[in-house]
């Protein structure tokens, strides 16, 4: 059996994990391997394909002299780098082994076998393995318009709810909560319930309309904002994220946190990365034009083909002709070694994700999209 293999349910005689665990299937990352293609471009995990700042690669490199001691619990050094850039409390911040690691200590802290916690429907599908784990009961509120809905979230409000979790930016689409349905959400939200704001993608968005979720959390005592350094800023090897929260959430967290979650060299390459303002501007403003003609691109050269608006480093391409399918296409992509992400059972249907990747990267996507959707019968896989 290999580590990713998942064994038959325990007989009556053994061991018994929590019931709720037999009701998980293990999450499935995008693939990086195609037999037979030595090198592929990987489109399927919303990775930055311009790396790291060298300023963070540094970094890293310099705490290899430190790595017999334990990291800083207190993770002064990353938080005070958080803090001075995003001009946050540092008391007020917390860091994890991603923010996923992040969200798994709030749903521990706050919700008991029982409750009920609302998933926007595009939100991160560990977290909705967590709260599982929990013994909590998920309520999915849709997004009839591919993006977080106000009132689809308060209708599925009940007195067992206990939390509210929605990815702005969600994924697999790339949309979000405007400024202001954001706080109409928190305004119409019973005060005791937790408001998380899963901001993987933030750091991406440049609409003038767009609440990252930091005023917020500034504003009340019942929200917080998780954010990662594993996309804008590529350090998704570091597993490294953080929080902004309310004290009393953040002692909460710290709590039951363990002492050393985040690594030092993980940390000490997230606060140089964090500081390089010029870095990170010009990937995301490399994003935003990529993103605008790409969209131009598949208008003009992809027949049958629908660009979904996003603001992230990913789009969503939907197969509308009838004819061509994701799955097609996909086939289609692999075959010249690139591997896209087809989009499961409870997205959109008959959809592609691909992540934004370099010119010539995304260049070559649209050539062969180009040449799948030409051929009047693709090949059926």
């Amino acid at each position: 059996m290999t580590a990713f293999q998942c064994p038959s349910a325990p007989g009556a005689g053994d061991p018994q994990p929590n019931r709720e665990l037999l009701e998980l299937a293990p999450f499935s990352q995008g693939r990086s391997e195609i037999a037979g293609i030595q090198r592929p471009i990987k489109l399927s995990a919303n990775e930055s394909h311009h790396g790291p700042s060298p300023a963070a690669i540094e970094a890293y490199r310099l705490a290899a002299l430190s790595l017999s001691a334990y990291p800083d619990g207190s993770q002064l050094l990353l938080r005070t780098a958080i803090a001075e850039v995003f001009g946050l409390p540092v008391e007020q911040l917390v860091c994890g082994n991603g923010s996923d690691e992040l969200l798994s200590l709030l749903i521990r802290a706050y919700l008991r076998p029982g409750d009920e916690v609302i998933f926007s429907r595009y939100s991160f599908a560990m977290a909705m393995v967590h709260a599982t784990a929990r013994g909590a009961t998920l309520r999915i509120a849709d997004e009839p318009g591919l993006r977080p809905d106000v009132d689809s979230i308060l209708a599925a409000v009940t007195t067992k709810t206990r939390m509210v979790v929605l990815a702005s930016p969600n994924n697999p689409v790339g949309q979000y909560l405007r400024r202001d349905e954001l706080w109409d959400l928190h305004r119409q939200l019973p005060s005791h319930v937790v408001l998380a704001i899963d901001g993987a993608y933030a750091d991406y968005v440049m609409a003038s309309d767009y609440e990252s979720g930091a005023a917020l959390v500034t504003a009340s005592q019942n929200v917080v904002m998780t954010r990662t350094f594993s996309k804008l800023y590529g350090l998704a090897a570091t597993r490294i994220g953080w929080c902004f929260a309310p004290p009393a959430i953040v002692d909460s967290i710290q709590r039951i946190r363990t002492p050393f979650n985040a690594s030092t060299g993980s940390m000490a390459a997230a606060a140089a990365a964090v500081r390089d303002i010029a870095w990170t501007a010009h990937v995301r403003e490399y994003n935003h034009r990529e993103l605008e003609s790409i969209a131009a691109r598949v208008a003009t050269l992809l027949r049958g083909v629908e660009f979904i608006p996003s603001v992230a480093n990913f789009y969503l391409l939907r197969f509308t002709d009838g004819v061509h399918t994701a799955a097609g296409a996909a086939a289609a992509l692999e075959r010249q070694g690139i591997i896209p992400r087809p989009v499961g059972a409870g997205g959109p249907d008959n959809c592609l994700r691909i992540s934004v990747g370099l010119a010539g990267e995304n260049d070559a996507v649209l050539s062969v999209l180009s040449d799948y959707v030409s051929r009047p019968a693709p090949v059926m896989v």
